[in-house]
């Protein structure tokens, strides 16, 4: 009987197993077409942009490193080999493309009329870049330059929502954000992906520049890491060679009091740049948006922080010619003469 009854119930097993097989079957074909289609859809997900054209963007999708190495080479940037072979009105100010066609034939005098003057250097999310364009004349053409691509992207896509007509995602949030019923175009603002350390020099001519803006700078703390710092004596001669002789300004402004000293050492040390008195920094109402407008300045407000500013103008010719006269090899390496210009 015992025997019967374990061969009755290998017969069963036996008969249940083809059954007990196909079920495993239809369940991994139906998950493999779930599956595929959850593939698809992510697919088509990504190769969607995080923002369309003239949305603005939403800063939490381009959240990216606060500081990178400007001296690695791991990023490749294209640059023009001269500063008069840039056409600005092609990808940076379109709208002024049928403006700067005079009639000359000269294709040079054509592309220098939207040629950037006032930069913002390591702009990142673009909060006094954009509000430049508030502040600064129309015919002044701004260009914020960041090193970052998701930061340089978000900026770009925040100049586009403007132009086409979207309240910028500042607008009515702070109180020194002039409101207005009446949107904002934007149109001679603009960005660039670029590394400024290295080729500020291959986009402007000598004497091109009217303003230099350096916010909150990476303060690079070790000393090894000096010679990163967007302030430096080798840099400062580049931007001195850049800025307009008498009229040309740098400003550079930092919440880490070690690194503002270095600011003003290096500064005070240069013997083309000399600093502005307080009564002519009042009259300068590029030093309070330099406060309040950048990101990074909102948020050392917020913690009550301390903020840190210098603001320097680049001497005229005339002052220059005199120095150069006064330059011996007993004072080159020493103590500027300067003071005396």
């Amino acid at each position: 009987v015992l025997t019967s009854n374990m061969e009755e119930s290998s017969a069963t097993a036996a008969k249940a197993a083809p059954s007990t097989a196909e079920k495993p079957d239809s369940n991994t074909s139906h998950n493999n077409k779930k599956r595929k289609t959850m593939e698809d859809a992510l697919a088509a997900k990504q190769q969607q942009p995080l923002t369309k054209e003239g949305e603005r963007p939403q800063k939490k999708f381009y959240r990216q490193r606060a500081h990178c190495n400007p001296l690695s080479h791991n990023d490749a940037f294209e640059y023009p080999i001269r500063p008069n072979l840039i056409d600005w009105t092609e990808e940076h100010y379109p709208h002024f493309a049928n403006d700067s066609n005079d009639g000359s034939d000269n294709p040079t005098n054509q592309i220098a009329k939207c040629q950037p003057t006032v930069l913002d250097v390591g702009c990142g999310f673009g909060g006094l870049t954009m509000a430049l364009g508030h502040l600064l004349p129309k015919d002044t053409f701004i260009l914020g330059m960041e090193i970052r691509a998701k930061v340089a992207e978000y900026v770009r896509l925040r100049i586009v929502a403007a132009r086409s007509g979207t309240p910028d995602e500042n607008h009515g949030q702070d109180e020194h954000v002039v409101t207005s019923s009446v949107p904002c175009t934007h149109h001679n603002v603009s960005v660039l992906r670029t590394n400024s350390q290295k080729f500020l020099p291959n986009y402007f001519a000598k004497h091109s520049l009217e303003k230099l803006f350096f916010c909150f700078p990476d303060p690079h703390f070790k000393r090894k890491n000096h010679p990163r710092r967007i302030i430096s004596d080798r840099l400062l001669a580049e931007y001195a060679y850049l800025l307009q002789p008498g009229t040309g300004k740098l400003y550079c402004i930092t919440d880490v009091l070690e690194l503002h000293q270095w600011h003003v050492a290096k500064c005070d040390a240069h013997p083309l740049l000399q600093r502005l008195s307080p009564d002519e920094e009042k009259d300068d109402p590029c030093i309070e948006a330099m406060q309040k407008e950048t990101e990074e300045g909102q948020k050392v407000a917020r913690n009550k922080g301390s903020k840190y500013h210098a603001v320097y103008r680049r001497i005229d010719t005339d002052a220059e010619e005199r120095l150069l006269h006064q330059v011996t090899a007993d004072n080159f390496f020493g103590n500027s003469p300067v003071a005396s210009t």
